[in-house]
């Protein structure tokens, strides 16, 4: 299993973000779930539009942040993109592979490039089974190296999440939601995958515990040349991790952007709401700065309302937002916002 140094992984990485190499394509995505009626002959009446409509790319070696709030399609987003849901309509493209085509062997071998750690380091471990059997379950299923081999694989992939090889035989009951996630990590990090989707990683952890796993991630991004889509809620942390960040309302994308263009300058209203919760350290910029209060409930994304889905709790919005969607279009280089009152 060949690897490279951190300072070649670093240097690629960077070269790839300026080159503008994109490692992951997604044109026109769409994730709807049926909703049926009748007790023996199931018929659909509905659908939960979920994600409905998305472009985006992600370069190589960059953190995409994917933010906006509970219920918007994030996760059903990040689990699309792995064809761990397939696509109701649209393309993913990795490397030039479009896989919402693929199947069977195709699809298990491109699995090998692509992982994701789960946002509950409490339900997504077996508790039946031990920590060595848990990372080296990719390493079987994939028919990778003997059983020394991935014995000692496991061993090597605890030690670089910061964990004792010597718990390998413990089970996950054992562990803290931290060491837990940990082992997360050390499972995705298995087949040596070169994008992993985080999806939450850090909600359901201690505070006190969160910057561990963020910087973790980071660590290892720097030494293995990773590409992330980090899925969050909290904007602060996404700040800090993320070279750029997509906001999604109600299975769209409002709003995409560099990191610190966004924070510092957000142009779609669902953007400026967003940003206006998050805490100030400084006291004095706290107590004067205005917060936007959004009138109205999210939506069901069963019904989502007629032109803008955000027109229904928009304080500025106007005719034209009832009657015409808006399109994802670059306001600025490398902005691109979903809004008729931006121009």
């Amino acid at each position: 299993m060949g690897s490279i140094t951190p300072s070649e992984a670093v240097q690629e990485s960077r070269s790839a973000r300026a080159r503008g190499d994109v490692l992951v394509k997604v044109r026109g995505l769409k994730k709807h779930f049926p909703i049926t009626s009748g007790l023996i002959f199931q018929r659909e009446v509905a659908a939960v539009k979920a994600v409905d409509g998305l472009d985006f790319d992600i370069y190589r070696g960059e953190t995409l942040g994917l933010v906006g709030e509970s219920g918007c399609g994030k996760s059903t987003t990040g689990r699309t993109i792995l064809q761990l849901h397939r696509a109701t309509e649209g393309t993913v493209e990795y490397e030039g592979t479009e896989l919402t085509t693929l199947k069977g062997r195709g699809l298990r071998h491109m699995r090998r490039e692509m992982q994701i750690i789960f946002q509950d380091p409490y339900a997504s471990l077996n508790p039946r089974m031990t920590i060595s059997r848990i990372v080296a379950e990719p390493l079987l299923v994939h028919g990778i190296g003997t059983d020394k081999e991935r014995q000692k694989k496991v061993e090597e992939l605890l030690e670089r999440v910061g964990l004792n090889p010597y718990f390998a035989n413990r089970y996950p009951h054992e562990f803290s939601g931290g060491q837990r996630q940990r082992i997360g990590v050390a499972r995705a990090l298995a087949l040596n995958p070169s994008f992993i989707v985080a999806d939450e990683p850090i909600s359901a952890l201690d505070v006190s515990i969160q910057a561990q796993v963020v910087n973790l991630l980071q660590d290892l991004q720097d030494e293995l040349g990773l590409t992330y889509l980090f899925i969050a809620h909290d904007l602060s942390m996404v700040r800090h991790i993320c070279d750029r960040v997509a906001v999604m309302y109600l299975g769209k994308i409002v709003e995409l952007a560099e990191t610190e263009e966004l924070y510092t300058n957000p142009l779609h209203p669902y953007t400026q709401a967003l940003l206006s919760a998050v805490p100030v350290p400084d006291p004095e910029v706290e107590a004067n700065r205005q917060r936007i209060i959004l009138k109205g409930e999210l939506p069901s994304p069963a019904n989502p309302p007629v032109g803008c889905n955000f027109n229904t709790r928009c304080p500025v919005a106007v005719d034209v937002c009832f009657d015409l969607e808006p399109e994802l279009i670059e306001i600025q280089p490398g902005h691109w916002v979903a809004c008729h009152r931006v121009t």
